[in-house]
């Protein structure tokens, strides 16, 4: 009796696709698009944030920060998203590189200040001393390739990452109180 182990692979993108969509960042690289949020506050710290046509994003406070801990917090939603976009970029280079994954797994962890309680009679902070301080990521890859072509590329993708970059660089912000029209 002869055992074979059957190997699966992760759904690909189309490469086709992914290759034409290069070709016009290296056509028009200025070239931007835009994200668009709208977040309504439900009661509490429990809000909605609605993407386009999909379902609202919850978010929520722990019990400790008096939320209701009925979904993610905002810190948690931040590393959802950079777990995301880590994946979606080690996917498009494995995929440029013709190189078929079966496993992709993105561990995320970050030490988090809220000591000055959002601004509401906390500890004196700065910015700078608030929010994510050490952010860590474990990428669990395999594939067709070997493991210096998977460190190679998650590598890549880190370093192509938007949303990482956001993170790591600082970027004009405004904020801005509006009357409801």
């Amino acid at each position: 009796m002869s055992t074979e182990t059957v190997k699966t692979y992760l759904r690909p993108i189309d490469r086709e696709g992914l290759l034409k969509f290069a070709a016009a960042g290296r056509e028009n690289p200025e070239r931007k698009g835009i994200n668009k949020v709208h977040t309504v506050m439900q009661g509490q710290y429990r809000s909605w944030s609605f993407v386009g046509i999909h379902n609202p994003v919850v978010v929520d406070e722990p019990l400790h920060l008096f939320g209701e801990n009925t979904a993610p917090a905002p810190g948690e939603i931040v590393l959802s998203a950079l777990g995301g976009c880590l994946a979606v970029g080690i996917t498009a280079v494995a995929t440029y590189r013709q190189i078929r994954l079966s496993r992709l797994e993105v561990f995320l962890e970050a030490d988090i200040g809220n000591t000055a309680a959002w601004g509401a009679g906390g500890a004196e902070r700065k910015p700078e001393q608030m929010g994510f301080q050490n952010i860590r990521v474990k990428v669990i890859v395999e594939g067709e390739g070997s493991a210096e072509e998977m460190d190679d590329i998650v590598k890549t993708a880190n370093y192509f990452s938007p949303v990482a970059n956001t993170m790591r660089n600082p970027i004009p912000f405004s904020i801005e109180r509006v009357d409801a029209a």
